[in-house]
């Protein structure tokens, strides 16, 4: 137990400088979906009589409100957690879904191979955003766990295929083989021997995943399709849009809401990115850098040449 935070502190240390600000940015974002509901000064969906004009920041409203009187600090705190949430749960299911077909089809191989990579391969060109206008049109008081349950059935091909050829690459190497040279179980030599080669793949894709769910949930908010009972960032940016918002100037109706998606997923981007650069030796290599004299220079820069200034004594 005492031994945890150490180890997390070291492989936080080990991580690229990109990954480092993309995970403390998003351990923000989940700190706020965890107490963020418990810090609403106001109802986020009460309304104040009389009012039809959206008002400017205050000190009682601190980032304004609606044209109803709505506090849109109360808004953003509650959706925090419903964007978060619903982008985890689809990462989780829908990353669950391509380790398991993928490693599966990659290490199999032959029929088995042939069928999951085929039901892959149509899920992979299925239009996504179209068919999930359709069949959300269809449920619209339905939840966040509908919304990401979809959002997973049309979101787990990529990585799923991605995984496979990472396997179909491993399975062929000598532990692999000596472990089924001494009996071991197919189940058993792919979740002990093949998957931990594979953490990085399947923690990019995963962060990935997120961040496709989050975007797609907010555009599909953002044009009245998913549940608009509950609070979370597209659903403040469509009624900001239904409420003309930019033809009132009420810039914090929408500006608020569009910057925290654009952090949420710029820490996502750099996560994945140093997730990249980690479980590449050449990326690892060429971000390293060295000083000469005055000048830094990195592996990819030209080879430096350097004078040395020698004094002719006469």
């Amino acid at each position: 137990m005492r031994g945890g935070p150490r180890r997390l502190g070291r492989m936080f240390y080990g991580l690229p400088l990109k990954a480092k600000i993309g995970v403390v940015i998003l351990a923000i974002y989940v700190l706020i979906a965890i107490i963020g509901p418990a810090l609403t000064p106001f109802d986020p969906s009460a309304t104040i009589a009389g009012q039809s004009l959206p008002h400017g920041p205050t000190g009682t409203h601190l980032l304004g409100t609606t044209a109803t009187g709505g506090d849109v600090l109360s808004q953003l705190l509650v959706g925090t957690r419903s964007s978060v949430v619903l982008g985890l749960v689809t990462g989780i299911i829908a990353t669950v879904l391509s380790v398991a077909v993928g490693m599966s089809a990659g290490y199999l191989g032959g029929y088995a191979d042939e069928t999951l990579s085929l039901i892959a391969n149509v899920f992979l060109v299925l239009p996504a955003l179209p068919l999930l206008v359709v069949i959300l049109g269809y449920m619209p008081h339905s939840g966040e766990m509908a919304t990401a349950i979809v959002l997973s059935a049309l979101g787990w091909a990529w990585g799923a295929r991605v995984i496979r050829a990472q396997t179909l690459s491993l399975r062929d190497r000598d532990y692999v083989a000596a472990a089924r040279e001494v009996g071991e179980s197919a189940w058993r030599i792919i979740f002990v021997e093949i998957l931990p080669n594979e953490v990085g793949l399947i923690a990019a894709s995963f962060v990935g995943t997120v961040l496709y769910a989050i975007l797609t949930s907010v555009a599909l908010a953002f044009i009245g399709v998913s549940d608009l009972s509950n609070w979370s960032y597209g659903v403040m940016m469509y009624w900001a849009q239904n409420g003309n918002a930019v033809q009132l100037g009420a810039w914090w109706w929408y500006v608020c809401p569009g910057v925290a998606v654009a952090l949420l997923g710029m820490s996502l981007v750099l996560i994945n990115f140093g997730l990249d650069e980690l479980s590449n030796p050449r990326l690892r290599t060429s971000s390293a850098s060295v000083r000469i004299g005055r000048r830094v220079w990195r592996p990819t820069d030209p080879t430096p040449v350097i004078r040395q200034s020698t004094e002719v004594t006469r």
